[in-house]
């Protein structure tokens, strides 16, 4: 038996620990690489990138998850809300910021938040979108001498990796330093596939320019260490939405056809012409036509057959859902956002599933958006306000402490709209009165600012208090409290049965009745002043 125990000795020895690893007939098939960060970009982004423009361009799930994303990273703009502790230098930070942000676009086609909205599509679309700064003279007459210009990724050329005459590497367009810093960015100086049709098409978009990195703000989703260039956002559901869209289209195809025929005619002698096929056009191809409902006049010896089509089945509807469902898994969005099928949700499972697709987007937000995006280009709009005396900010350029100071701001994001708005508003305000949220952090969860917010409310209850207005919404007031108490402690009024009939807010008892509220009783007493009857509270 020793020779037994030697070859099952071997046969443990050579088992793999892992299941994933080792070479039997399950693993066959699955052959594998691992490149790097940098160089699985190199090779794959042009490729990544055109099948994905392309699949944006024709499949409407697609563009559909493309638009959902947008619409919730984005909607009308993450704004920002210093936070200045001088109330003067806060409000002319924020009333700058607002005349500016209508003229930020360098093409002048839409706001700052717009330009958001364009930059973060174009990330998704492409894998990274590229921000230059420009600052533009004097006399151009802006708030800020500062304009933004959005540039798609095909401006950084993927192919160039060269040493410069500086010593510096370049490495898929982007100059490096010794230190692994980003020095520059090498940008061809118009979209190369638009050549000589580019509105600055200079030579066809084939040469290209050094910025300084200090202009550009590249943003991507940073998925490994040591990432340099941003991967599509459809990369991991290319094959399937394009294979998912042809079968579509191929089951549209075939109903279609199927239901051209609306029967056959079969004849003794087969070789005569049924819908005059033998005849050609003048490149000798034979003419043959169909319509919906083509039907044939019988001759002698010929008989018909019916068509009938076959259906799709009961399993397509199911078949494409769970496809859909992997497809909406690997975009990060929820199936219904990129079907738009919503028969089979109950609020708890679309509450459930909006709540995870919303934490992925916050995190788009702050990791991605506002870190990469906005707080570079509100810090140089400070830097360039203060420059040209737009600002006046003293000690700013002194210490960089200082400078932190005034450039210290909070970013907020459109506020989500909830399933059920009410229950939501119900529990925000449970969490304010037992202290676990501020009035400030439950207004900046609804996409405003707090300061804003107040002041639009001291507005108002200043305007009401001048017309001699109370609302029940206005707490100064103990309307509301009133309103809510019982009808026969708050206004009892004794008021004469013949008065019922005229008194549709009067409750009626034996002998007595009673006001509803405060508001009737005031109107009723106003009408029936001449009764002489007085209110006992």
């Amino acid at each position: 038996m020793g020779w037994f125990k030697s070859i099952r000795k071997k046969l443990l020895a050579s088992t793999p620990t892992y299941d994933g690893v080792g070479g039997g007939r399950r693993a066959l098939s699955w052959s594998v690489g691992n490149p790097g960060a940098v160089a699985a970009m190199l090779f794959n982004q042009n490729e990544l990138r055109a099948k994905s423009r392309d699949l944006v361009r024709r499949n409407a799930w697609a563009n559909s998850a493309l638009e959902s994303y947008v619409a919730n990273a984005i909607g009308t703009g993450i704004k920002p809300q210093s936070m200045l502790a001088n109330p003067q230098q806060r409000e002319a930070v924020q009333a700058l910021w607002r005349n500016w942000t209508v003229e930020a676009d360098a093409a002048g086609l839409t706001d700052f938040y717009g330009l958001q909205a364009m930059a973060c599509r174009a990330m998704l679309e492409g894998g990274e979108a590229l921000i230059r700064l420009r600052y533009r003279r004097p006399d151009d007459v802006l708030s800020v001498a500062l304009q933004i210009q959005v540039l798609e990724p095909e401006h950084l050329p993927v192919q160039m990796n060269i040493t410069a005459e500086n010593g510096n590497l370049i490495r898929a367009g982007i100059e490096f330093d010794r230190l692994g810093r980003r020095v520059a960015y090498h940008l061809y100086r118009s979209h190369p596939e638009d050549g000589l049709l580019a509105p600055m098409s200079g030579d066809g978009g084939l040469s290209t320019v050094r910025v300084d990195a200090a202009e550009i703000i590249h943003l991507f989703r940073p998925l490994r260490p040591g990432q340099i260039r941003g991967e599509p956002w459809l990369a991991r559901a290319l094959v399937k939405l394009n294979e998912l869209d042809q079968y579509d289209d191929a089951e549209l195809v075939r109903k279609k056809t199927a239901a051209m025929f609306a029967g056959f005619v079969t004849r003794l002698s087969p070789e005569d012409s049924l819908m005059g096929e033998g005849n050609a056009d003048s490149n000798g191809v034979a003419l043959a036509g169909l319509e919906p409902g083509t039907m044939q006049i019988l001759e002698p010896g010929e008989d018909i057959k019916f068509s009938q089509p076959a259906d799709v089945g009961g399993s397509y509807s199911e078949f494409l859902r769970m496809q859909f469902r992997a497809v909406a898994a690997a975009m990060g969005v929820t199936y219904e956002q990129l079907t738009g099928d919503l028969t089979q949700v109950n609020y708890s499972s679309i509450r459930a599933g909006l709540l995870e697709f919303r934490r992925r987007v916050e995190s788009l937000q702050h990791g991605v958006i506002v870190h990469q995006l906005c707080r570079p280009i509100w810090a140089a709009w400070m830097d360039q306000a203060v420059i040209e005396g737009a600002l006046t900010l003293p000690g700013y350029g002194s210490v960089q402490p200082k400078r932190r100071e005034y450039q210290a701001c909070k970013w907020i994001p459109q506020g989500w709209q909830w399933v059920d708005p009410l229950k939501e508003a119900d529990a925000m305000k449970a969490a304010i009165r037992s202290g676990l949220m501020s009035r400030s952090e439950a207004i900046s969860a609804n996409g405003y600012d707090a300061e804003d917010v107040d002041r639009e409310i001291a507005a108002d209850n200043a305007r009401a208090d001048d017309l001699g207005l109370v609302f029940d919404s206005d707490p100064r007031h103990e309307l509301t409290k009133s309103l809510s108490a019982a009808p026969e402690v708050l206004c009892r009024r004794r008021i004469p049965n013949r008065l019922h009939k005229d008194a549709d807010h009067v409750i009626a008892t034996p002998g007595v009745s009673f006001v509803r509220d405060a508001a009737s009783a005031c109107a009723y007493q106003t009408r029936h002043h001449s009764l002489g009857s007085g209110f006992s509270y």
